[in-house]
């Protein structure tokens, strides 16, 4: 486990960049198809006579966007041990083709977990907004991280 980022390595307030990730029309379409086929997630047409206006992820393919540009700014390469659940998820304006999601992962609180010695439980904020700044998703939550003694 050596070189893994573990509990002591983050700090509250502390900020990892997320993205840039390009959201397109076939991902949205691929994911959708799978796991949320209404029409404003695989039909174009129909997602312009829609209120999202456009072909838009579905909010579960934002959350999987996020979660893997979480992972890729640090967790992938952490000591995390998993999640008990997100507080939070605000699907806050549709994430359309064409838009290029970046945004942050801040950690906002670290505790030693009572119940399991050498473990903690690190709370985050993530945000994704578009290119032209408009907010797209926020989540809040937790997930437990081995500390280095463990």
């Amino acid at each position: 486990m050596s070189g893994l980022l573990h509990l002591e390595d983050f700090a509250q307030g502390q900020v990892y960049a997320l993205g840039p990730h390009e959201v397109t029309a076939e991902a949205i379409i691929d994911f959708a198809r799978e796991f949320d086929p209404q029409p404003f997630h695989v039909d174009e047409v129909e997602a312009r006579k829609s209120l999202l206006g456009g072909l838009a992820a579905s909010g579960w393919h934002s959350t999987a966007m996020l979660m893997r540009l979480m992972c890729d700014a640090c967790l992938s390469r952490s000591a995390i041990l998993g999640s008990s659940g997100m507080d939070e998820i605000k699907w806050l304006a549709p994430v359309l083709a064409g838009d290029v999601l970046s945004g942050s992962f801040t950690i906002t609180g670290l505790r030693p977990s009572s119940s399991r010695p050498g473990i903690g439980i690190v709370t985050f904020t993530s945000r994704l907004a578009d290119a032209a700044g408009t907010p797209k998703i926020e989540m809040t939550g937790m997930f437990f991280m081995r500390g280095r003694t463990a």
